[in-house]
């Protein structure tokens, strides 16, 4: 089951890529969504088995991947709990996607390779959280970077996709370097790869050092940086964040696929499946607690004032994964993944959402060009509604009834109170504040395009019209688990349940009680969450409902913030000045001086030139006259005579 489970996609992305143009559009659709249903199906049944019923964890052997001297790696499946709630959001959200995208994309005529592309994006990523081992995670890791760049560049005849594509690869590359050298600290370490291996013996290495440029580092905790730096670039954190909102250029489905289940949780996956060895660096968790709950309140400042529907969830997508991050640094790892799980379910539905309001506008994705657009698109404005109603945290504080985000966003802001990490306040101030803005953002994003006067030409106010079934429907799946997830999983992920649905899946240390101790938080810091929300839809309400003329009246009052703000604090201006400049230039240095300049003039173009010029001047000396060539041979005769007589070439 379980290798069925990871290679479907797998199959799916080689019929279609492969067989696409004999088969067709329809053909390659309908193989790819089907084995991808097939795949979430087995998914649920294998969560329901290890996670709800509490079944064992096992290693599920594939092949010998690689063997070199004493290193033999295995491809092999670990299933745990942790693996099949990853197994269950991966395959949930793709196949929804895939079901979503027959209908978004039937008029591209490169379907068959965007399908085969969303099932080698699916099969990376599952690749990447079923790993027994870290380069079985790399390679998924390294995988999933691929399949985004060639989806966020799927228009490729766009420049700002293909510009897109790039910086999301590149960025990527920055993190992925990290990776890289944290993974080869491991091996030195350990003298394996192998998670087993490497938990097994985490605690006698706590002490271990490495000498670097004169000094002592502590080995693990310059391991679990290097490593969080690789999770930084793939999770889109705090300073590797710029691609993010970039890889809005790709299909709306993509930006499902990326920001909701996939690509960017992989860095959360990556820190939970690692917490044996996390929970042993306090330094390393004080800085992931820090990045984290910096993300969370920069993306939620900068999603305050942007005008492009996809870009607004984005930005919220950046934010929540703060959250996440914060609930890993302070040792919450079973809210983290909570999160991981109930956000993917509202998050796809909005940005699901995002693309049905697009399809109906006529591809217009400024929400300052819509407005009034609940009377025209019922059913998505009532989709839209219950993904915000999560996102913010509607619920009722002290319970579990609520929306999914009101469980898993409350159990981080209230661990970021209780635990003892140094960066803890810190984290719950931001976490706090970005809640607030985090509502004002989603309520405006719904009063923009839902509510007051339509803001659309005439021209596509007359073809504005509701999605078709086979968008819609994947809408109402995940709206059902914006709405349920949090309230039916509450007590696996983070409550009483907590120590039988994780079964060692999740290390938590012999002096981190932060699960225990953020259930006795004072009501004010559980109704705080609520109150920023309510907070953010009311003054939601009173500028863009009430007085709409107010937050441009604002603007141009705090022209400085205002810019700032809508500039994402001017990070891609700051990167260009500092990193790209400097790059194009040393690029055009070695491109005209050096191969231009010097190898192609002295090189194989300069000895070509001569060659060339040589045989050009020889060729004059072809007219075609025959008392030319006779008065060249008397020349020629004349030379070797002289020649003969010059070196004593006449003996007797």
């Amino acid at each position: 089951m379980y290798s069925a489970i990871v290679f479907l996609p797998l199959i799916g992305f080689l019929i279609a890529g492969l067989f696409g143009r004999t088969l067709g559009h329809k053909a390659s659709e309908i193989i790819t969504s089907t084995l991808l249903v097939i795949a979430a199906f087995l998914s649920w049944v294998a969560f329901l088995s290890v996670g709800i019923g509490h079944g064992e964890s096992q290693t599920v052997n594939i092949l010998t991947w690689l063997s070199s001297g004493d290193l033999e790696i295995n491809w092999s499946i670990r299933v745990d709990t942790l693996t099949v709630v990853m197994l269950v959001v991966v395959n949930t959200i793709s196949a929804l996607v895939h079901i979503y995208s027959i209908g978004y994309m039937h008029g591209d005529p490169h379907r068959a390779r965007f399908f085969a592309y969303l099932s080698l994006f699916t099969f990376a990523m599952l690749s990447l959280v079923t790993a027994d081992n870290l380069l079985q995670m790399f390679f998924g890791w390294e995988g999933v970077g691929l399949a985004s760049y060639l989806l966020i560049g799927f228009w490729y005849q766009k420049p700002s996709a293909n510009a897109a594509a790039m910086k999301a690869f590149i960025v990527n590359r920055v993190g992925d370097f990290g990776f890289l050298l944290g993974l080869c600290g491991i091996y030195v370490l350990f003298g394996s790869i192998s998670f087993d291996t490497i938990f097994a013996n985490a605690s006698a290495m706590q002490e271990q050092t490495i000498h670097f440029l004169g000094q002592d580092f502590n080995a693990l905790t310059t391991i679990c940086l290097l490593l969080f730096m690789g999770a930084m670039g793939k999770s889109a954190q705090f300073l590797l964040h710029t691609w993010l909102p970039d890889a809005m250029e790709g299909p709306t489905p993509v930006s499902a696929l990326i920001h909701a289940a996939t690509m960017v949780t992989a860095g959360v996956f990556m820190v939970a499946r690692l917490s044996p060895l996390f929970e042993l660096s306090p330094t390393a968790l004080e800085v992931v607690t820090f990045i984290g709950a910096t993300t969370a309140f920069f993306a939620a400042t900068v999603g305050l004032v942007q005008n492009d529907i996809k870009r607004v969830i984005a930005y919220s997508t950046c934010s929540q994964l703060g959250y996440m991050f914060v609930a890993l640094g302070i040792g919450a790892y079973g809210a983290a993944v909570f999160h991981l799980f109930t956000h993917a379910f509202f998050k796809a539905l909005l940005f699901l959402g995002a693309g049905s309001v697009i399809h109906a506008v006529s591809d217009e994705q400024d929400m300052r060009r819509m407005g009034g657009l609940r009377k025209h698109i019922k059913l998505t404005y009532l989709m839209m509604l219950v993904g915000t109603f999560a996102l913010t945290g509607v619920g009722i504080p002290g319970t579990i009834l609520g929306f999914a985000g009101f469980n898993s966003k409350d159990a981080i802001i209230e661990s970021a109170f209780a635990a003892q990490n140094g960066m803890a306040n810190y984290a719950f101030a931001m976490t706090v504040i970005a809640a607030l803005f985090t509502s004002f953002y989603s309520w405006r994003l719904i009063f923009l395009t839902f509510h007051g006067r339509e803001r659309m030409s005439a021209d596509v106010k007359a073809h504005i019209h509701e999605s078709p079934a086979v968008m819609t429907v994947p809408l109402i799946v995940l709206a059902l688990g914006a709405v349920l997830a949090g309230m039916v999983f509450a007590g696996y992920f983070y409550g009483h349940h907590y120590e039988e649905f994780w079964k060692g899946a999740l290390f938590t240390g012999a002096e981190n009680h932060v699960m225990h101790e953020s259930h006795d938080v004072p009501m004010m810091v559980k109704l705080a969450p609520f109150v920023m929300m309510a907070v953010g839809f009311l003054v939601a309400f009173g500028f863009y409902i009430l007085s709409p003329s107010t937050p441009k009246k604002l603007a141009e009052r705090h022209n400085w913030l205002y810019k700032f703000l809508l500039n994402k604090w001017y990070f891609d201006e700051l990167y260009n000045f500092l990193f790209i400049r400097g790059a194009k230039g040393l690029g055009s240095l070695l491109w005209k001086g050096g191969d231009e300049g010097v190898i192609d003039r002295f090189g194989p173009n300069g000895i070509a030139a001569r060659v060339v010029a040589l045989t050009s001047r020889i060729n004059r000396l072809q007219t075609g006259y025959v008392y030319h060539y006779a008065f060249a041979m008397m020349i020629g005769v004349a030379i070797l005579i002289t020649y003969s007589m010059l070196s004593g070439g006449a003996h007797q």
